[in-house]
């Protein structure tokens, strides 16, 4: 036996061993500073719970050594009730279960151990409503449950509460939204998509070693290297078959459907938020659902529900966000299950304000701001741009550049689904050609910002379809530059302002953050046409994009002078 089989068994097999189980999962809590409830824990591993239509779920009960009636949680993954890729699952049940609480851990339908074929999102409605159900005829059963879990488990917590089960009396969604299978109207989720199903056919694959799994999971240099060909294949609609050898049928639903399929309006459950029990919500400026997470924190909060939010300096597979949502779940539970607020904090939002460093709490998000536009004047081609606080932009000139699909302008950092997430140097996407850049003197004073940001540009493309990316950033003393937020617009007929010389006034989402530029640095904004593959590239044609193949380059014009003032928006505060 080689060495590389040799470990890969040696890994399996300790992965495999209870003791080993226990042993990881004592180091893990111990280096996220996890408490301990006075309970000592059991399990009951592989029940079995038969659904409507004959289909057997399979579930672990982790549950404190007691004969007293407690609340239960329901925790619902594809990833493995039991697997080393569902670390979250394993250790944290085991922590709810110490602190007083029924866990119920099951994989969801067609996944792992449970019977039936995985159509995501699907089921996750009718099997979560029946697993409640069960869960409510047990004799240990107190008639209080919540649901917990990040990403996709965030999903199953909405997709059960639509059923209105009368024992569901609290969520805890984290990294995830009521609407994942949202239709794309600003440009197709490559990376995500790809790098997701390339992610769940590696938890599958029983010849890989878990260190191997671990990486091909986690590492976005080792994810990129497997699907580098996919990201640049066309047709865009077939490239699942270049990442994972096969067709998906989710991917291609989202690839072909249009917007008025109804598929987008089946998987959403953003219209039952706020009548769902009330939730505290967790996520990271750098997650890829932050923006529809807090879309359903506001429905919650505006329907009166009283919903808590803890935003920190977080990406998709951030490790901290998950002991967060622990806590915080914890405190949670203990008020709306057992009627002990005495842990929850006294103003319902805390959010890590990035650059200054520290934890603040607000009482509603977003908090009181001033809208503030930053114009855009000066040479962005030339990389010497300048935001201004004032508007005098009088003669000031227009910036053209060339976007070309078959050399995409890339994606650094942001929300993606890998380790190489969030904030990293942006040196090299604002030296390339096709990047503007435009950036305020070193600052005098700081400058706080939390909230919405958006831009207001004036544009032209000599195509009809085209993509305007604006990136907010901060250039520090040594001249590196850091992404904060961004977002892209896609322009196609119908979409934008027309002005009267034949320019587009368009408006770029660029998501929320809460960051402090500090004295002495730059605040600073990228333009572009692309952000590739988290937004699959333009092509600049007039067909649908996911079935082009051909690249049509196109010349944009970035207008910023008196009649256009482009700008950056910024809801500024005081932080003190």
């Amino acid at each position: 036996m080689g060495t590389t089989s040799w470990l890969q068994s040696f890994e399996q097999t300790i992965w495999s061993s209870p003791i080993a189980a226990t042993a990881f999962r004592q180091f893990y809590s111990l280096w996220l500073a996890l408490p301990d409830g006075p309970f000592r824990v059991r399990r009951t591993d592989n029940l079995h719970l038969a659904m409507a239509d004959g289909v057997n779920l399979a579930m672990d009960h982790i549950a404190p050594q007691t004969e007293l009636k407690l609340p239960a949680i329901l925790i619902r993954t594809p990833y493995g009730k039991d697997g080393a890729a569902n670390l979250a699952a394993g250790l944290f049940s085991h922590k709810f279960a110490s602190f007083g609480y029924h866990v119920i851990v099951q994989d969801v339908r067609g996944r792992f151990q449970s019977e039936g074929d995985w159509v995501a999102f699907l089921h996750e409605a009718s099997d979560g409503r029946a697993t409640l159900d069960w869960i409510a005829a047990q004799a240990w059963f107190d008639g209080n449950a919540a649901m917990w879990g990040a990403s996709y488990l965030g999903y199953c917590q909405w997709a059960a509460a639509s059923t209105k089960s009368p024992n569901l009396k609290a969520l805890a969604p984290q990294v995830t939204s009521a609407n994942l299978m949202k239709y794309p109207e600003h440009g197709f989720p490559l990376d995500l998509l790809l790098r997701w199903m390339f992610q769940t056919q590696t938890m599958d694959d029983a010849t890989l070693g878990m260190r191997e799994k671990m990486q091909r999971i986690t590492d976005g240099a080792v994810q990129d290297r497997f699907l580098g060909p996919a990201f640049m294949h066309l047709p865009i609609n077939t490239a699942d078959e270049v990442a994972i050898g096969k067709a998906a049928l989710l991917y291609r639903e989202m690839a072909d459907a249009d917007p008025t399929h109804p598929h987008w309006s089946n998987y959403d459950y953003s219209g039952i938020v706020a009548e769902a029990p009330a939730g505290t919500f967790i996520s990271g400026w750098y997650d890829l659902f932050l923006d529809g997470l807090l879309t359903d924190f506001a429905a919650q909060q505006a329907a009166g529900l009283n919903p808590y939010l803890t935003i920190g300096p977080w990406h998709h597979l951030d490790m901290g966000h998950n002991a967060a949502a622990f806590t915080e779940g914890l405190a949670w539970f203990n008020a709306k299950l057992k009627g002990d607020a005495g842990k929850l904090r006294a103003r319902p939002v805390r959010i890590y304000v990035m650059g200054l460093d520290q934890w603040r709490t607000f009482d509603r998000w977003p908090p009181p701001s001033r809208a503030t536009p930053l114009y855009l004047s000066g040479s962005g081609v030339a990389k010497t741009g300048r935001l201004r606080w004032d508007k005098a932009l009088t003669g000031d000139t227009v910036d053209h550049y060339r976007y070309d699909p078959a050399f995409p302008t890339p994606n650094l950092g942001g929300p993606k689904m890998g380790n190489d997430a969030g904030q990293v140097d942006n040196r090299a996407l604002a030296a390339r050609p096709d990047v503007l850049v435009f950036s305020t003197p070193p600052l005098t004073d700081p400058v706080d910002v939390v909230g919405s940001v958006t831009a207001e540009l004036f544009v032209k493309s000599d195509r009809q379809h085209a993509d305007f990316v604006v990136r907010l950033c901060e250039i520090d003393r040594k001249g590196v530059i850091r992404n904060i937020c961004d977002g892209n617009f896609r322009v196609q007929p119908g979409r934008g302002e027309l002005q009267p010389d034949g320019s587009l006034r368009i408006r770029v989402a660029m998501s929320s953050t809460a960051y402090r530029f500090r004295a002495d640095h730059r605040i600073c904004v990228l333009v572009s046409s692309g952000a590739h593959p988290r937004f699959a590239r333009n092509l600049g044609v007039p067909e649908p994009q996911v079935a082009a193949v051909d690249l049509q380059p196109a010349v944009q014009t970035l207008y910023h002078d008196a009649l256009h003032p482009s700008a950056l928006v910024l809801p500024l505060v005081s932080l003190g």
